[in-house]
């Protein structure tokens, strides 16, 4: 079992950037891939980005590719969604979940963070 916590989150101007961090207890990290969804205020969540087991190879959802980049520090048992040039759509509270298959469907994760709050606005 793996218990999961998301920081980083908060208020930035559209065209801005930020990092979310998941820090993860328990020492089989490693053997879990590691996905990012998000759900905006009446809608469901979504699916947003995911890292192999590894960290080599990685998966984005069409919104975000090119803008946000997923990574992972085994070492650190944490992983990061570096968010740049976030538009106001991107609003939302984003959480990070543990899988033993890589996927973009919440049914494929088996362990969910708090999530915590971005919110893009002027």
């Amino acid at each position: 079992q793996v218990q999961l916590v998301e920081s980083g989150g908060g208020l930035v101007q559209p065209g801005g950037s930020l990092r979310l961090s998941c820090a993860a207890s328990g020492r089989t990290f490693s053997s879990y891939a590691m996905g990012w969804f998000r759900q905006a205020p009446g809608k469901e969540r979504e699916f947003i980005a995911a890292v192999t087991w590894s960290g080599g190879s990685t998966y984005y959802a069409d919104s975000v590719k090119g803008r946000f980049t997923i990574s992972r520090d085994n070492a650190k048992n944490t992983v990061h969604l570096q968010m740049n040039s976030l538009k106001p759509e991107d609003t939302a509270v984003y959480y990070c979940a543990a899988g033993f298959f890589i996927g973009t469907m919440i049914k494929d994760y088996a362990y969910w963070g708090q999530g915590t709050q971005v919110t893009v606005s002027s």
